[in-house]
């Protein structure tokens, strides 16, 4: 991902979760968080465990994010001494005697002067005397630990989904619309070996026909969709059970997948056993000439060494579902409504 493209995935995460944009600037942005926000970001638990528990008004953390280090000024910031926030004192040598008094521990300094010497002075090297007031902020770059958490907020809540196909304005309020019921689920396929290529399949299933349409999701985008019930709608009936739609897809998948070119899991398999006759050669050697005592501290390291071999480069295919929903279509078909009712 562009950095163009973190900021618009941060940008829809705080427009869906209703945060309040305090400041928009060039390379950053710095939000007060909503409730749900600030629950999903921040690590609060205990904070948000003790408003709910007495009905206290929430204070939700503000925080900004930077997307491009060298246009923000909040990166370019260097830390400095909150205001009125006093320096180490410094003791100073005994008056003389009949000279001035030296100002008490405790007792305010003149203008402009040292702070008088204290307790916490003395313990910690300064007295606070203003509040200080921060606001955090994290750069976001593709890796980095705050972006992941974010990918793994969405990802956690956006599991599932159900939509309906906004209705075009009908002029008859007595006709209700018959709305077909689609089950989508994005899979990733990985193939992985010592080296790795994904795919993302987006399949769906009509639950009336059993009909089943590739690149689902991408076509669906085109539609203009809702999470409110629409008005006048009635979904038709779906013989077709969630398990079984799910098994359906699974299979589809995976005949689709056994038609691919395997050649790559072949050239892997050859890789592998080049490496296993490379340990082999190595460690059979070791053990020759090995002193006894260390004889089993060698053949427990041979051990984990093809182990790990067999994990790198033995090829597999793994199949995960991203997420999932049903999407209700309008079919055109209409019905009518009993107004006495």
């Amino acid at each position: 991902m562009n950095r163009q493209q973190i900021e618009n995935f941060v940008m829809r995460y705080l427009e869906a979760t209703d945060c309040h944009v305090v400041e928009k600037a060039e390379g950053h942005v710095t939000v007060k968080f909503s409730p749900e926000a600030d629950k999903d970001l921040m690590n609060r638990s205990y904070y948000w465990n003790f408003v709910e528990r007495t009905g206290a008004e929430p204070e939700p953390m503000s925080f900004s994010f930077i997307f491009d280090p060298e246009k923000s000024p909040l990166a370019q910031k260097k830390p400095v001494a909150p205001v009125g926030v006093p320096t180490v004192p410094v003791p100073a040598p005994p008056a003389p005697a009949g000279g001035p008094a030296q100002p008490q521990a405790g007792a305010p300094s003149a203008p402009g002067q040292p702070a008088p010497d204290s307790i916490l002075g003395r313990y910690f090297g300064f007295v606070p005397t203003g509040a200080v007031s921060r606001i955090p902020n994290d750069v976001m770059v593709f890796g980095s630990r705050r972006l992941d958490q974010l990918f793994s907020v969405v990802q956690t809540k956006g599991r599932f989904v159900r939509l309906f196909e906004e209705q075009r304005s009908e002029p008859n309020p007595y006709a209700s619309h018959a709305y077909s019921t689609w089950l989508c689920v994005n899979f990733k396929v990985e193939f992985t070996c010592d080296m790795k290529r994904e795919e993302i399949h987006s399949l769906g299933i009509n639950m009336s026909t059993g009909t089943i349409v590739e690149h689902f999701y991408p076509s669906a985008k085109r539609k203009k969709l809702t999470p409110k019930l629409p008005n006048n709608i009635h979904l038709q009936p779906a013989p077709l059970a969630v398990t079984q739609a799910v098994d359906t897809l699974e299979t589809y998948l995976l005949n689709k997948v056994k038609r691919y070119d395997h050649r790559w899991a072949n050239e892997a398999l050859r890789r592998l056993s080049e490496e296993f006759e490379r340990i082999d050669a190595y460690y059979e050697e070791l053990l020759a000439n090995i002193e006894p005592d260390k004889r089993a501290e060698v053949e427990e390291q041979y051990k984990n060494r093809e182990q790990e071999i067999d994990w790198q480069y033995r090829p597999r295919v793994v199949v995960s579902v991203i997420n999932c929903g049903f999407f209700h279509f309008a079919e055109g078909i209409r019905s009518p409504i009993d107004a006495t009712r």
